[in-house]
């Protein structure tokens, strides 16, 4: 009663919040090298589809991140690349409330589930307003991802640990 704020107003400030507040294309790039020759092709060619997450601190005091999720693909021919697409899908999103583990999570996992789509519809949008078919990228499990990451670094301190006494 005496810091002048109601029992309701301390505990909204203490909830957990996770807002979307914009979605973005930071960076998109399209080549086709060896256009318009490629177009006479009938082979199929290779194609390697790389996702890339990374997160930074935008505002400490009301905790907005931005993430950024960045697809590469690669159309290969021959070992000639027939195009390379690469789009950095950010978004930026109010995060609080959250503990400092459950805070990667929700920037490794929740933050790229929900750019995913933006990504995949300017990748396929790019592809195809350079002259190929359309490319739809498959779901992407970033809980499975996020594990595996978790798993590499654990291996790495542990190698480290190894190695120092050694």
């Amino acid at each position: 009663m005496g810091n002048g704020k109601s029992e309701g107003a301390v505990e909204s400030e203490q909830q957990a919040a996770f807002n979307l507040q914009k979605t973005y294309i930071k960076d998109v790039s399209f080549e086709s090298p060896l256009s318009p020759n490629v177009f006479t092709q009938q082979a199929s060619p290779q194609i390697d589809i790389q996702v890339n997450i990374d997160h930074a601190q935008l505002d400490d005091d009301n905790a907005i991140y931005e993430v950024v999720l960045t697809g590469t693909v690669t159309a290969k021919l021959d070992d000639k690349a027939m195009f390379l697409a690469e789009v950095h899908q950010a978004g930026v999103f109010q995060i609080r409330g959250v503990g400092d583990s459950e805070l990667n999570m929700v920037l490794e996992i929740a933050c790229p589930n929900i750019l995913l789509p933006f990504l995949r519809e300017a990748i396929a949008d790019l592809v195809t307003k350079g002259g190929f078919p359309q490319l739809l990228l498959n779901p992407i499990n970033f809980e499975v991802l996020y594990q595996q990451k978790q798993e590499a670094q654990s291996e790495g301190a542990q190698s480290e640990e190894k190695a120092k006494q050694a």
